[in-house]
């Protein structure tokens, strides 16, 4: 497991080792070798320092908590002051050890017990590396006039996006709880880091917490910590996420999956910010700007005792709905054009666009699970298209439906003008100075190509309703980028009369 980088950027996640041990440094070496993960190794304090001065960085730094010429206390207040968001897992002989929790409080992210456990190495380090591009990576809150960037983004210029955008500028400066609302997929994490890159502790920590993809028995654990012998795995004290993300930004996803023991103690924190850890009894002060997220209807759960009342309310100081893709009208040319342009250059295929059929059954489609899904389809039929086009034979099944095995029809005559203005909207948006002749251009390919297929691809015919000449068909097929193939647009002319179905796309 590997964190997921955006994938238009040559980024290699790296790994700092600091150790004065070579044994340790050659074993972690050997533990990633064949990975993404890219290993640098010091044996000095020294070392390091200019390791994580340098322009390129660290992502993680694994640190030996004694070395031989300084602490690895005081060498972790000297990456922090370097690189305040920086990962760093110390590696301890001792579980017990006052210095691995006093390491844990000056903003370790975890720490590992020697002797080295390669596979917990390697999972520890995967995660560290997601909560490090959780807060690298920007993410754009795009402006009408502006292109978007490299970065992550929260694509859309619809008016209930524009709607989110102004809700994110208006609460991000502010230190209070909010509770981000939407279905699965409609993109709740990006807004939760927006909201923590935008904020007066956009240079502090920010952790990362599904609480249902974390077991119940464990969640409160991983929230408040745990002293020793608390329950039956407890070998050592743990520092949990609220104690080491103190001054910093915690977003809860999936928030209604508490248990209600964990609701208690976050509704404390919320009023309060103090906290117990399990099984201990001292107190402990936090300062946390808590963000949420659910895909659950919390008013009905609180109204079925399935939620605390009074922490809906603490979490809901301030609430952002993020509206379902099915209502972001013509939202998704846009996004199919950002999903284009990064998963060509992470697949290396020089796909260009989806042709106005499969374009218009992306528009009729409901989307169940939003953006995400619409991701996960544009991935797939990349992978799957020959040629620069993507024709509805390579969009999943579940999309084409019954429109899609019947291939082109008169149904999707509604959606291909809803297309043709979202494309005259997102040349608007980027700043066209060419709009008419670029119109006209699409209005004309659209106008041939649909003839061509009325006539099965017989060129004679199509110049002849045209009212041009065949010559003149061929000069325009040429420069608009048309294509005519046999099955899916491979010119195979050793296939079987009976198999050579006639298909066009249009390219752009």
């Amino acid at each position: 497991m590997t964190a997921a980088w955006p994938s238009d950027k040559p980024h290699m996640p790296t790994l700092l080792v600091i150790d004065d041990d070579r044994a340790i440094l050659h074993m972690v070496e050997q533990a990633f070798v064949g990975s993404e993960v890219r290993v640098r190794t010091a044996s000095t304090g020294e070392e390091a320092l200019e390791c994580v001065r340098s322009g390129s960085g660290p992502d993680v730094v694994l640190l030996d908590i004694m070395l031989a010429e300084t602490s690895g206390l005081e060498l972790v207040r000297q990456i922090h002051a370097l690189d305040s968001k920086l990962p760093v897992i110390f590696i301890t002989a001792g579980g017990s050890s006052d210095t691995a929790i006093e390491a844990m409080k000056l903003g370790a992210y975890d720490y590992l017990l020697k002797p080295l456990d390669l596979p917990q190495l390697k999972d520890l380090v995967a995660r560290a590396l997601e909560i490090r591009r959780l807060m690298q990576v920007r993410v754009d809150v795009p402006r009408s006039d502006l292109p978007l960037t490299d970065s992550d983004a929260i694509v859309g210029r619809s008016p209930v996006m524009q709607e989110v955008y102004k809700a994110i500028g208006r609460v991000a400066p502010q230190d209070v709880t909010v509770l981000i609302r939407g279905e699965s997929g409609t993109g709740k994490e990006l807004v939760a880091r927006a909201l923590y890159q935008h904020s007066r502790r956009g240079s502090k920590r920010f952790l990362a917490v599904n609480c249902a993809a974390i077991p119940e028995a464990l969640l409160e654990s991983e929230l408040f910590g745990h002293e020793k012998g608390s329950f039956t795995s407890a070998d050592h004290r743990r520092i949990g996420k609220f104690e080491q993300c103190s001054g910093g930004t915690i977003f809860l996803d999936e928030v209604g999956d508490m248990t209600p023991l964990v609701q208690s103690k976050l509704l404390r924190v919320l009023q309060e910010q103090r906290f117990e850890r399990v099984g201990g009894t001292d107190t402990i002060e936090t300062d946390v700007r808590v963000v949420a997220a659910t895909n659950r209807d919390l008013d009905r759960m609180v109204a079925d005792g399935e939620f605390r009342e009074d922490l809906y309310y603490r979490l809901n100081g301030f609430t952002i709905k993020l509206p379902p893709l099915r209502d972001r009208g013509t939202d998704i040319v846009l996004l199919v054009e950002h999903c284009l342009q990064r998963y060509r250059l992470q697949f290396k295929k020089d796909v260009r666009a989806l042709s106005p059929p499969a374009l218009n059954l992306l528009l009729n489609y409901s989307w169940p699970g939003n953006v995400r899904e619409l991701q996960g389809v544009l991935r797939q039929a990349l992978l799957q298209t020959i040629g620069e086009v993507i024709v509805p034979e390579f969009l999943p099944e579940s999309v084409r439906g019954k429109a899609g095995a019947a291939g082109h029809t008169g149904a999707d005559r509604t959606p291909a003008l809803v297309a043709f203005l979202a494309f005259i909207q997102a040349r608007l948006a980027a700043g066209s100075q060419d709009l008419h002749a670029e119109a006209v251009e699409l209005m004309e390919r659209q106008l041939v190509a649909e003839v061509l297929r009325h006539t099965s691809g017989n060129q004679s015919q199509a110049a002849k309703i045209l009212g041009i000449t065949r010559g003149s068909l061929r000069n325009k097929i040429r420069s608009l980028g048309i294509s005519l193939g046999n099955t899916v647009l491979v010119d195979d002319e050793d296939a079987p009369q009976e198999d050579r179905a006639e298909q066009l796309a249009v390219g752009s």
